[in-house]
């Protein structure tokens, strides 16, 4: 009886599924019917206007002057997929770009005087969307630096002080990664995956794998993609246009100017110190956020320089006008 039962219950299930699915597609045939009758015009504008197409990729390529075997299939397909994923995730990609307005001119200016080729500026950009976020694993800043990796490099990182979030600082940081990451590989494409993935463990797979470059390795699939994430947004920041990004110039962020105060002392209350500058509190963290509370201890007597907007600049207007000039 309970079997008969069962069988019954499935008979009725089923019926009711597809009674479901036929009124889903007719009701939807029947909608889309009824707005094509009520607004042909916008109906066809849509159906003409509205397409998503595949992406032609390029015949060469290159990373930091070192060529991209963009005629392996399996090269090509991966940078597909990542040229397809900013390009189709339009905002993100839109802020982007927004964003690289305003940090790339300093993080260029670094990576001359270190020497380090300028494609390596995309790395904080696919790292942190150039903002100062703060990873599971607890990498810090643009750059996502490890709390023991950034004091290796010389960076401060303290409860008051943590220079993961000072920009310029951080980028010297990274450069020092980078020459000791060349002078091991002898590539600036392994260079650049050691950032992501540890000097230790991209030689280790180098042997293992019996390789001698990066797009011969298997690698974890952040690693397997960190290259070509990188090349993607290569791509598409050097001809936003081409791949249907459309910007005018008011519409990009710019660099805020400002002027540095020396500070050797303690400092009591952050918020009292940015009044005596006609500034606020948060207008005094935006500039500096590597001030990690609203006092500073500082009972070694340490210089450091903190950033003060210029006065008005946190008019967009000014600031789009000073940047025009």
């Amino acid at each position: 009886m309970i079997g008969k039962e069962r069988t019954v219950f499935r008979l009725v299930s089923a019926l009711i599924t597809v009674g479901l699915i036929f009124v889903f597609v007719f009701g939807l045939g029947f909608t889309s019917n009824k707005e094509e009758e009520e607004d042909p015009v916008f109906v066809r504008q849509f159906r003409n206007d509205y397409s998503i197409y595949s992406l032609n990729l390029p015949d060469s390529l290159s990373f930091a002057g070192e060529r991209v075997p963009v005629d392996y299939f399996d090269v090509r397909e991966a940078l597909d997929r990542e040229l397809l994923v900013n390009t189709y995730w339009q905002s993100h990609s839109l802020l982007l770009i927004k964003r690289a307005n305003r940090y790339f001119p300093m993080i260029e200016d670094i990576l001359e005087k270190n020497d380090i080729p300028e494609d390596f500026k995309y790395i904080p950009l696919i790292e942190s969307e150039l903002t100062h976020s703060i990873s599971p694993a607890g990498a810090v800043g643009f750059w996502q630096f490890l709390e023991g990796t950034a004091k290796d490099y010389g960076l401060e990182v303290n409860s008051q002080v943590d220079e993961r979030y000072n920009l310029e600082k951080s980028t010297a940081a990274a450069c020092e990664f980078f020459k000791d990451a060349y002078e091991k590989f002898d590539s600036w494409t392994l260079a650049a995956a050691a950032f992501n993935f540890g000097r230790s463990a991209i030689d280790r797979q180098l042997k293992r794998q019996g390789a001698d470059n990066y797009y011969n390795l298997i690698l974890n699939e952040e690693t397997a993609r960190y290259l070509y994430r990188i090349l993607s947004m290569k791509l598409i920041l050097n001809d936003p246009g081409k791949y249907g990004f459309n910007l005018r110039e008011e519409d990009l962020y710019y660099p805020v100017p400002y002027r540095k105060v020396k500070v050797d002392t303690t400092v009591q209350d952050f918020a009292e110190f940015a009044e005596q500058f006609s500034i606020n509190y948060k207008q005094l963290k935006i500039m500096n956020p590597w001030l990690r509370e609203n006092y500073l201890k500082n009972s070694r007597g340490k210089t450091y320089h903190i950033k003060i907007p210029k006065e008005g600049y946190r008019d967009y207007q000014k600031l789009f006008t000073h940047h025009k000039q």
